[in-house]
């Protein structure tokens, strides 16, 4: 879990990173950095699945070190490379990113006990959410203090760092009762990809949809109301409200579903647009909410773990990171048009509803799939 940890620092960094290297050194928009930013997602959602399915048939080692690899060329490269040869390796280099978030899932679900999985997986999230206060303060603070050269080539020596140690460590990926599984032949996806499955996806990626609109929606709220200054302490204080949750969900012996966790995540999101200053009251209609974040997260990773089949497992953790980044994806732009044409508080609003609606898409496919039962006739 710490050499995850460790893994997920460089890739929470990099987006930050890039998005003011394009804008302060190469002199470009904020919508050029967004295009990157947006290639370099897309790409990650297009290889997850791709590289799950090889960590599946080849093993962690090969995948890990080509795309460590990858990765570390790309950020060593960035600096020398003009905007338009940036945007067009961005997609590429998405695609063959370390696969942290499904190895961390992975290597869970082969080394914890069923039983004792709920703990594990909040545990994991929990460190994800300690990634994302670190990586990101540490990318502002390395692409403004120091030349951008440093700063990209230091992602992508921490990159190559973070897979040598994983490659070298080869945490399994199988547990030892799968072994047997492992030897056969793969099953086809429309025998494995349910109903159920689908669903899960749907509900995550309409939980992240509700995260980064809660955050953009915050951040404009701030700056509506002149207190943008404290948008660092307010993120920070969303980070513990989740890191509570986390906490909380992997102590209990039961929870509540994926599916009840994301919509209680929606509804106490809806009325926090009512509140626009001061920003400490701000934090604290927030904070509900942000409690469900890990827990919802984590609750995704469980449902997966539980639906997939062992033979496909890493497929199937590729696909909840690629509908996880969806959602982020798509969040940003819809929530961020949302606040241009109305006010901060509608984002919330806007977050919430987009996230149930996203979840019903999921809801709606599964019964679609699943058959009818069909009364059984009875004679007299």
């Amino acid at each position: 879990m710490l050499l995850m940890f460790l893994a997920r620092l460089p890739m929470t960094a990099m987006g930050v990173t890039m998005t003011l290297y394009v804008v302060n050194d190469l002199g470009r928009g904020y919508g050029a950095a967004g295009l990157i930013g947006a290639a370099t997602t897309l790409g990650s959602a297009i290889g997850a699945p791709l590289v799950g399915r090889y960590v599946d048939r080849y093993g962690l080692r090969p995948v890990v070190a080509i795309c460590g690899v990858a990765s570390s060329t790309f950020w060593i490269s960035a600096p020398h490379l003009p905007y338009q040869v940036l945007l067009a390796v961005a997609l590429p280099a998405g695609v063959l990113s370390v696969p942290a978030g499904t190895l961390a899932r992975l290597v869970l679900t082969a080394l914890v006990p069923l039983e004792q999985r709920r703990a594990a997986y909040s545990l994991d999230t929990i460190l994800v959410e300690a990634s994302f206060m670190i990586g990101p303060s540490a990318g502002i603070m390395a692409i403004t203090q120091l030349p951008a050269v440093y700063a990209l080539t230091g992602i992508g020596v921490c990159f190559a760092l973070s897979a040598t140690l994983i490659y070298r460590q080869n945490p399994p990926i199988r547990a030892e009762a799968d072994a047997e599984v492992f030897s056969g032949e793969r099953p086809p996806v429309r025998s494995w990809l349910t109903g159920r499955l689908v669903m899960a996806m749907f509900i995550a990626a309409g939980a992240l949809f509700c995260l980064v609109g809660m955050e953009l929606a915050a951040l404009a709220t701030l700056r509506a109301s002149g207190d943008i200054a404290w948008s660092g302490l307010l993120i920070t204080f969303m980070c513990v409200a989740s890191v509570l949750g986390g906490a909380i969900h992997g102590a209990v012996r039961r929870s509540l579903s994926q599916g009840t966790l994301m919509v209680l995540l929606a509804v106490l999101t809806l009325p926090v647009g009512l509140i626009d200053h001061p920003w400490w009251l701000l934090a604290i209609v927030l904070f509900p909410s942000n409690v469900l974040c890990a827990p919802t997260l984590a609750a995704s990773t469980e449902t997966v773990s539980a639906a997939a089949p062992p033979r496909v497992r890493g497929e199937a953790m590729g696909l909840l990171d690629a509908a996880s980044r969806i959602g982020l994806a798509i969040g940003s732009p819809i929530i961020g048009f949302v606040i241009d044409h109305s006010s901060p508080g509608w984002g919330f609003t806007a977050s919430a509803l987009g996230a149930l609606a996203i979840a019903s898409v999921g809801l709606f496919w599964r019964r679609s799939r699943t058959p009818a039962r069909v009364p059984a006739l009875t004679s007299s």
